[in-house]
């Protein structure tokens, strides 16, 4: 190898190096921006997904509290009376079993000559524990008999969601149900010497509503 080659040698291999690095370095800049993107990526995927369920943990929290400030309504003696374990209703504040020893019946109206109609009228009888009244007076039916007695809030919201127990109702026609069913809306209209319900029939449904738009999770 002659001298001036020898010389020219490392400026040319000097050269190839800088033009080498000139074409990669744009693809390793590129590179490196799309890794970025990626981990950026990943990281909004993993907050929104950890913002949906912490969304999700609120949704059921504020439903179980709304079914649990609801539920003082329904475990209270106007709901609960007439919603019992058995096949007898319930009287009183203190909740004891019917002293006519009325029974349910296949479609809750009572059996035989002991109707809830002999002596339940369309509307309350005057004076203090007189009987009440409504136009459908009546314990759920036997194959519906949606009990309240002895169940915790949990218990019976799950029952209360459930169509086979429920009636077939959806959660709408639940709210629709608490909301003008005039049999509910005496329990706010009782009759002398009875106890309302802790909550106003506003402030109840308004809770019940909570509970549905929250995604109607129940209490354990």
């Amino acid at each position: 190898m002659s001298q001036i080659t020898k010389r020219k040698w490392p400026t040319f291999s000097a050269l190839m190096l800088v033009l080498v690095l000139a074409a990669y370095l744009p693809v390793l800049a590129q590179q490196q921006a799309a890794d970025t993107a990626s981990s950026n990526s990943g990281r909004v995927v993993l907050a929104t997904a950890a913002a949906a369920a912490s969304a999700y943990k609120s949704d059921a929290a504020a439903a179980q509290a709304a079914f649990s400030r609801a539920w003082t309504v329904f475990d209270s003696p106007r709901c609960r009376n007439c919603h019992p374990s058995g096949d007898a209703p319930l009287q009183g504040d203190d909740g004891h079993v019917h002293i006519q020893d009325v029974k349910r019946g296949s479609d809750g109206k009572g059996v035989y000559g002991m109707k809830c109609s002999t002596c339940h009228q369309a509307a309350n009888l005057p004076g203090a524990n007189m009987p009440p009244g409504n136009p459908k007076w009546s314990l759920p039916p036997a194959n519906m008999k949606m009990v309240i007695q002895g169940e915790t809030a949990g218990q019976f919201c799950r029952q209360l969601k459930d169509p086979a127990k429920n009636g077939h109702r959806t959660l709408a026609q639940i709210i629709e149900h608490v909301s003008s069913d005039d049999l509910v809306g005496w329990g706010w209209n009782p009759g002398d010497g009875r106890t309302l319900p802790p909550l106003s029939r506003p402030e109840f449904v308004a809770a019940m509503k909570i509970w549905v738009d929250n995604g109607a999770a129940c209490p354990q």
